[in-house]
């Protein structure tokens, strides 16, 4: 058995008591004792929480004419932002699906950082290395840290660092912090104001102390990937391997809007545009429980004949709203406010069909 990878700070999530688990080929904290997924879940929503995910990849596309390599390789349109700025965007097989989705950097147009999943960076990196000469391609997974800052007093806790606050959502400050350089980044998986903190592998621990201790002065707690991935689910935010894959494009997944489809070339893209105009494929949907349940990955879901008409991709409990949720693919039939029914483990439980996300929190992003 492959030895699963740490974390820089590995060792602060062993001595807190974290229960660790395997993600994406490394060990994580997936919850913290006192309270567990739900406490961290409701810290954020309520207050701060802060994440350790250094798993994430990191990838650097430099040299001359970088970005528009990686214009012409990636979904989105980098022509989109300027430097300064970042980006969601997907990397496709010639197919349209999805390899992994990932967010990207802007620096100049001489370098991009690239923020991949964590188990799909090296394949990501394998892509883009046929990049042309002069375009250096590096693969930085353990070179950097990133720790999450999440929730509506993430402002306070980043300000009594002096580190930088109130920059667009979706934009990066290249700073430093007591003395060491950092990236700090307006983006994050909850759905909440928040940042990604950007460090030195070597001092990631020390980011993260400071961190901790800012976050625990606000009534805020270290969380997990649990939280992370009930916040994620309430926002309707897809998850690479459940809502996107080899065999769920963006089409599909509703996420046309991170494509360029202006642009001339990307991967995949013939094949997503015919498939865009064909308008016949499943569609990715959100389901509110109304029975008593929980929607789980690969639930059959089936109309009031029971027709199966669908499968849900991810689920879960909503610690917000009390009840469970899923996103679904679900056949063009089945349109918004339909009532279908989920196969939970041979149970029949009854969902409404509706568009994420499942929780009103938008108004603290900006």
């Amino acid at each position: 058995m492959t030895e699963l990878l740490k974390s820089p700070i590995h060792d602060r999530h062993v001595a807190l008591g974290a229960k660790m688990a395997d993600f994406g080929g490394w060990s994580m904290p997936i919850e913290y004792p006192g309270g567990g997924v739900v406490a961290e879940h409701t810290a954020v929503r309520e207050r701060v929480g802060v994440f350790d995910v250094s798993h994430l990849g990191k990838a650097r596309v430099s040299g001359p004419g970088a970005a528009d390599f990686v214009n012409a390789c990636l979904t989105n349109d980098l022509r989109r932002i300027a430097p300064g700025q970042a980006q969601y965007t997907m990397c496709c097989t010639e197919s349209g699906g999805v390899v992994d989705d990932l967010i990207q950097y802007l620096r100049s147009d001489d370098d991009v950082f690239l923020v991949p999943n964590a188990a799909n960076t090296a394949r990501v990196v394998e892509l883009l290395a046929a990049a042309p000469p002069g375009v250096v391609v590096e693969n930085l997974h353990d070179r950097y840290g990133v720790i999450a800052v999440q929730g509506p007093r993430s402002d306070e806790v980043l300000r009594g660092l002096g580190l930088p606050v109130d920059h667009d959502y979706m934009s990066f400050v290249e700073t430093e912090w007591e003395g060491l350089p950092v990236i700090v980044c307006r983006t994050g998986y909850t759905g909440e104001r928040g940042y990604e903190i950007v460090p030195a592998w070597d001092v990631t621990g020390s980011v993260w102390d400071a961190l901790a201790t800012a976050v625990a002065v606000h009534d805020g707690l270290p969380c997990g990937l649990g939280a992370r991935d009930t916040l994620r689910t309430e926002m309707g935010y897809p998850l690479h391997g459940n809502d996107l894959s080899l065999d769920i494009t963006p089409v599909m997944a509703g996420a046309a809007w991170a494509v360029g489809w202006d642009k001339p070339a990307f991967w995949g893209r013939e094949a997503l545009v015919a498939q865009r105009a064909a308008k016949d494929s499943r569609l990715m949907r959100g389901l509110v429980v109304t029975g008593r349940g929980i929607p789980r990955s690969h639930c059959e879901v089936k109309d009031a004949d029971g027709a199966v008409v669908g499968e849900v991709t991810s689920g879960t409990f909503s610690p917000t709203r009390r009840q469970g949720i899923g996103l679904a693919l679900l056949d063009r039939s089945v349109t918004l406010g339909d009532e279908v029914v989920v196969d939970v483990r041979g149970r029949g439980v009854s969902a409404t069909v509706t568009k994420p996300p499942f929780v009103e929190v938008g108004v603290r992003q900006p």
